[in-house]
């Protein structure tokens, strides 16, 4: 390429302002809830700050497609998106197109969870910031528990007997709408989560384990899926077999459930102005199984440059800016995201505004991770196994433990091909 066309290239991705090339970025999300809301209000701080600009570029709220279209456009080299929102089991998936950041971030990346850290570093390349992490909650209706005479449940048949004695008593009193429990059951990677936790909460392990075998055909995580196929119909609604997390905040927020799993972000819109809810509810950890112990899946999300970037410099500053306290602060107050960074949970702002958030560091610290580790780039393909066995189960299309048993077939097959 000549000379002329390389100041052409470059011209077309920057602007020259006051002796200072500032940069046009792009920057692809998913998002739920108010998530783009956000985003915008911070990148308008960073370009004020910085002289660059920045575009979203939205995709859809299922982190299935978004990483579906993610390894699309990183496998093509495609050059219009400088940085990626990665969740957090993607890192050694995607890690071959991204930039390795450890240099630029050798003076911040003690502020955060080295587990967060040390999740997006692949082959010892930090591909990844965090941006915040995740644990998810069971939500409650304070007022029914309270009218009703029950307390949060701690195991799944509290939940189950509490749920139901409460949703017919409210269906008797004129509320038909009224369900007992709402949470993912539609198949992606949401129920994944959902699905580790209800057999990992039951003694039934983790999928795969850390040292890659194949653990997840046992009776205890049989038991476990057998007893969500259970609420479907009975507690929760018909419907939920296409849920993600907006369709449970939904059903929530409009007043009609009385237990609800989802992720923190909901906390604080289910207190907001047009909530039904506001000033009614509560959290407090997942259920678990008689002896065994609350399973919450670690969720989160991270920020990564893309190799492919003409931007790498700005785009690095833009992730740095994103991850920062302050801009972590700023999530947790106004969204009731967890941060990355420990001493945030001690703040005294974020425990006004937000008290989920520093309730919520052990939760977060003790999370079961989805074994994206041990199955490296198969973790996708994986899930994908995983998640369509649950959504059979909990549909009525098999019984658990034949399902399983396909499960496990199916992931021996992986294994043998990709992950050994």
């Amino acid at each position: 390429m000549t000379l002329s066309r390389l100041v052409l290239a470059f011209a077309a991705s920057t602007l020259f302002t006051g002796g200072a090339f500032a940069a046009e970025l792009s920057l692809v999300s998913g998002s739920v809830g108010k998530d783009i809301e956000e985003l915008r209000g911070q990148l308008d701080e960073f370009e004020k700050e910085s002289g660059h600009t920045v575009k979203i570029v939205e995709m859809p709220a299922s982190t299935t497609d978004q990483f579906g279209q993610y390894r699309l456009w990183l496998s093509a080299g495609n050059e219009d998106i400088d940085v990626y929102r990665t969740d957090v089991i993607w890192a050694p998936q995607l890690a071959g197109s991204l930039v390795d950041l450890t240099e630029a971030a050798k003076d911040i990346v003690g502020q955060h969870f080295p587990s967060m850290i040390e999740s997006q570093t692949v082959d010892g390349k930090l591909v990844a910031l965090p941006m915040y992490t995740d644990a998810p909650a069971l939500y409650y209706r304070t007022d029914l528990l309270e009218k009703y005479g029950k307390e949060p449940p701690k195991t799944w048949s509290e939940l189950e007997a509490t749920a139901k004695e409460i949703q017919d008593k409210e269906r008797e009193a004129g509320n038909s709408q009224m369900n007992g429990f709402v949470f993912q059951g539609a198949p992606y990677e949401g129920l994944t989560c959902d699905g580790l936790e209800w057999v990992a909460s039951n003694g039934g392990g983790q999928i795969v384990a850390p040292d890659g075998e194949i653990t997840i055909n046992n009776p205890k995580a049989a038991a476990a899926l057998e007893r969500a196929k259970g609420w479907v119909g009975t507690i929760a609604p018909d419907g939920v077999l296409a849920y993600k997390e907006e369709e449970s905040r939904g059903v929530w927020q409009t007043g009609n459930a009385v237990f609800m799993r989802n992720w923190p972000y909901a906390y604080a819109l289910s207190n907001g102005g047009d909530s039904a809810v506001a000033g009614k509810f509560n959290v407090v950890p997942l259920p678990a199984s008689e002896g065994g112990s609350s399973a919450a899946c670690l969720g989160g999300w991270n920020l990564a440059v893309s190799k492919y970037s003409k931007n790498q410099e700005a785009a690095i500053d833009l992730v740095k800016y994103l991850s920062s306290e302050k801009a972590q602060k700023q999530r947790a107050v106004n969204q009731s995201r967890l941060p990355t960074i420990p001493s945030l949970y001690d703040d005294a702002e974020i425990a006004e505004k937000q008290p989920i958030v520093t309730e919520w560091k052990d939760v977060v610290t003790n999370a079961v991770p989805r074994p994206s580790a041990p199955t490296k780039r198969q973790y996708n393909e994986v899930s994908k196994e995983f998640w369509t066995a649950v959504n059979e189960t909990i549909s009525g299309r098999g019984s658990a433990a034949d399902n399983l048993d396909q499960l496990e077939k199916r992931l021996r097959r992986l294994k043998r091909d990709a992950w050994e």
